[in-house]
């Protein structure tokens, strides 16, 4: 077994696909490939997969990714053919749009490198920057007024420690990075204390909700404290990136439109950020034309 090796835990079923970060003695550091987890584990408990030999859940997650990336397109798709509807009715002058900007912190690269191309595919203009869990709230502090972003997405790898006490689920030193995101939700609400102002979509896999949201997370995970998917973060800064400033993000809409649901992610009432201006101007450089 080698690091970068994709592997299974056997006392877990094979459930999760991990592949192998580091190895240490006789444990092996392990990172969720379609989940954001951080784990350890014996070499022994590990299996080592091939790429078409993947287990059904890792097949699954990436079917529902999918089609959660085909719902968003579809719903982004009719919303435009609306837009459009009403300015040939009021024959109004061609139009702009001006999605929200994302800045998105992960501590992953691979993540980070996969929601840079889906932030790209929705045409959502976004900043990425992979960066340890432990350095977020630094980066947070020194990115904001560089970027002045609307949105920001701070995530990466968490989980509930195997260490802690029994069922002390309330406690932050209870998970690996917890603690770090909330430090960096702290950090980003200094510079912008209003919700509506900036948007801040935090946490991973089994983090604590709560924590997230009293420190002033717009959105977090995990309510119930499960794995998450790479992309529900992306999901929703990109449903907030196109939501008008005039209309609050629907819940509902977007808690469903992830592939962990309700467990798994969970927020408050948020005004979007897409904004429409006219005329449009012949030259408008990082913004979208429609015509």
């Amino acid at each position: 077994m080698m690091q970068g090796d994709l592997v299974v835990r056997k006392s877990y079923g094979g459930d999760v696909l991990f592949r192998v970060a580091t190895i240490e003695q006789h444990t092996a550091i392990l990172k969720g490939t379609d989940y954001r987890l951080l784990a350890d584990a014996p070499i022994v408990d590990l299996s080592v997969v091939k790429d078409e030999e993947l287990p059904t859940a890792a097949r699954q997650a990436r079917l529902k990714a999918n089609e959660s990336t085909q719902r968003m397109q579809e719903q982004r798709e009719q919303q435009a053919i609306q837009r459009e509807l009403l300015r040939a009715q009021n024959q109004s002058q061609p139009y702009f749009e001006v999605p929200g900007k994302v800045l998105h912190l992960d501590g992953d690269s691979n993540y980070m490198k996969k929601s840079m191309q889906l932030y790209t595919q929705m045409r959502v203009p976004a900043h990425g920057l992979y960066v340890h869990e432990s350095q977020m709230a630094d980066a947070v502090y020194k990115l904001l007024p560089q970027l002045q972003p609307d949105i920001v997405v701070i995530t990466g790898h968490d989980g509930v420690l195997k260490s802690r006490s029994q069922n002390d689920l309330n406690n932050l030193a209870s998970y690996k990075n917890s603690q770090n995101f909330v430090d960096a939700v702290r950090i980003a609400r200094q510079y912008e204390k209003s919700r509506d102002g900036l948007i801040v979509v935090a946490g991973a896999c089994q983090s604590h909700y709560e924590a997230l949201l009293q420190s002033g997370s717009n959105f977090a995970s995990s309510p119930g404290r499960v794995l998450i998917h790479a992309l529900d973060p992306v999901y929703v800064a990109i449903k907030a990136s196109y939501t008008s400033i005039r209309e609050t993000i629907n819940l509902t809409d977007v808690i469903h439109g992830t592939i962990s649901g309700i467990d798994g992610v969970g927020g408050i009432e948020t005004l979007g950020k897409f904004r429409v201006g006219l005329p449009k101007p012949k030259t408008l450089a990082g913004v979208k034309a429609t015509v």
